[in-house]
Order: structure tokens, then sequence, then C-alpha cells
């Protein structure tokens, strides 16, 4: 396991000094590609990359049980980041597209998260091919075959092997695809989601390897601009409910403590959705909770409104979160919640939360 840890962060000290000693190579009129509105998708060629935007990512989350009856949350991401540096060198060191991963664990036996990450250059046995979802960095994959996406990996104490299936054809958020992060014409991302997709496979920990089988959340967002300079991070939520229906919400947090905008999208157990718009959505913390490492105060529990609905949302555990200090450069809470209203669960899910440790910047 130690080498893993070693070549992440040799990758990362290689990446650094090639922008440190090579400045004359970056291209400063490199344009970005930006997101318009009216997109067309095509699948599973738009599950694949997008290298002419800025940023993309791939993102997982799941609730599983495992044979021995316990249950676990998880959390796989996917990052790319094109730089806009050495484009046109003809160098195959040349940082110009950075690929990043994140992968988590949540087990409330244990009180805190098992989590570890990885940053590469695209090249050199890393990549993210535009055709379909075909996502590395060395042993860290996601794949898609057909309506399965296949993630597998091994970190530092713990392993994840599973695979996916869509319950649905990807659900586009916002105005067909395009989800909007404020008021700017470029702040939004096209993104799509895959609730409620059933997962099975394998989950190892303290090398015990168990089967698991649960439900999974599926995001993929690309854009070159989402926040605006005002913002300071954002809450989001996804959620599978237990009779079939999903919610996805977030808002986006100004620097001053106000919202910039907010969203979320329902789809009820007939299959029939609704698009929440700027102020049908709402996040209101109920508890705090203060990491002894970073000494961030997370609104660990909150209350969500979408819409004429109201839920609370209660982490499976407070410590869940996550410094990624070493890869992106953001710390911040990813957790495991169950959706309740009242005393009655109503589903399971995922609460991000940025910001809260120091403004979050892309």
């Amino acid at each position: 396991m130690k080498s893993h840890h070693f070549a992440a962060v040799s990758s990362f000290v290689a990446i650094l000094v090639w922008l440190w000693t090579l400045p004359t190579w970056a291209n400063e009129s490199v344009q970005f590609a930006k997101v318009t509105p009216s997109p067309v998708f095509s699948f599973p060629r738009d599950q694949g990359a997008h290298p002419l935007f800025r940023t993309e990512w791939w993102y997982v989350t799941g609730h599983v049980t495992t044979t021995s009856g316990k249950l676990l949350g998880f959390q796989v991401t996917f990052f790319r980041s094109r730089t806009g540096i050495g484009e046109d060198s003809p160098s195959r060191f040349a940082p110009t597209q950075i690929l990043f991963a994140h992968a988590a664990v949540s087990d409330p036996a244990l009180g805190k998260l098992r989590h570890d990450d990885r940053i590469a250059r695209q090249g050199f046995g890393s990549r993210a091919a535009t055709e379909v979802l075909d996502i590395a960095l060395d042993n860290w994959t996601m794949r898609q075959v057909g309506n399965q996406i296949h993630t597998q990996l091994k970190a530092k104490d713990f392993a994840i092997d599973l695979m996916l299936t869509a319950a649905t054809t990807p659900l586009l958020q916002g105005e067909n695809g395009l989800s909007r992060k404020g008021p700017g014409p470029d702040q939004a991302s096209y993104y799509v989601s895959l609730p409620q997709s059933k997962v099975e496979g394998a989950i190892e920990l303290n090398g015990k390897l168990e089967t698991v089988h649960g439900i999974a959340w599926f995001d993929h967002e690309w854009s070159s601009e989402i926040m605006s300079d005002n913002a300071s991070g954002w809450d989001w939520l996804g959620a599978n409910f237990d009779d079939g229906g999903a919610l996805m919400a977030f808002q986006m947090r100004s620097k001053s403590g106000g919202v910039l905008w907010s969203a979320g999208t329902r789809v009820a157990r007939d299959g029939s959705i609704v698009r929440f718009a700027k102020d049908e959505v709402a996040f209101t913390p109920l508890r705090l909770w203060q990491s002894p490492r970073t000494g961030a105060r997370w609104p660990v529990a909150m209350q969500v409104r979408a819409g004429g609905e109201t839920f609370e949302l209660k982490p499976w555990m407070d410590d869940q979160e996550l410094d990624s200090t070493r890869s992106t450069g953001i710390v911040y809470w990813e957790g495991a919640v169950d959706v309740m209203r009242g005393r009655d669960r109503q589903g399971r899910g995922y609460l991000e939360l940025t910001g809260y440790a120091k403004p979050i910047k892309f």
C-alpha cells in the first residue's frame, strides 16, 4: 500500500516541478468550452470525458448491506481538470489534463471515514476516454459497459469492487441537462444523474472481503465556470427513497452567508419528474459538528425543503470530513445520511458540504 501512496505523491511532485520549470509552455490564450442553452446529449458518448471543458467529475455514492448484515456507505469520485498549460508542447509529460480520484467508506462502527485519494497527469496508465465512460488512475477505475458502471480500486486500508446497474435512462438535471448554479450565463454545468441504481459487488475492510448489495446514485457534471466570484461553497443532497423515488437538491452559498442560488429535481415513485427553480429549495442547519482536525464547523444535520416537501437529514456519524488538500486542495464533508420525515425514514442519501473550512476555489 505504501508504494501507491508514494506513487501518488511522486506524481503530484512531478506535476508541480513541470509547472514551475516550464512556464513558457503555458498558453494564456487557451479558450475553454462553454456551457450553452438547449444541449443535445448522446449516450453513452456523453458519459465519457469532455476535455475541452475546464472541470469534470464522475461521482458514485451508495448504501450497501454486507453478507454479515453490516450497513456501509461508499463514495467514489473521479475528477478531470484541463489546465490550459502545455497544450502546444510535444512532450508527453505536459500536464494538459490532470486527473484526481477520491474514495471513502462510511462505517458507523468505526465512527469516522476510511478515505484515500489519487492524482496524476493523463497518460502513463491514467486516462479519461471520450467515447464512453472509461477513466483510470493506475488501478483505480470506473468503466461503463451497456447500462452498467463498474468501479474498482484498492486504497490504503480498504478496497471497492462494485457494479452499478442503472434503473432508468440518464436523468437530465435542470433545463434539459443544463444546471444553473448562479445568475450569470456561464455559471452552469451540464449535469446528468442515474438515481436508484442497483449496486452489487464487494468491499474489503480490515483485510476481510464481504459481498454487498444496495442502492447507489451516479452523477456526471462538466463545465468551465460553475461558481460566481461571490460564492463560498455549496450544500448538495442526492437521495434515493425507499418507494423508488429520488431527490437532488442544492444551494450555492455566498461569502456573506446568504444563498446565491438553489435548485433541485424530484422524481416520484411513478417516474414523474418535478424540477424546482430558485427559492423552491432551502437547506436549514439543525446541528453543527466541529472537526478536531481542521476546526471547521459542519452542519451535519440539515432540514431540506424541496417544493412542498420537507425532510430532515440524519448523519450516520458526524465525522465524515474529507481532507483532499493533497489532490484537489479542498476540505469537504461528504456523508451518508438517513432521510427522515419526523420519526419515519423515507430513504437514504449523501449530503455534500463545501466551503465551511474555507471558501472553495477551483
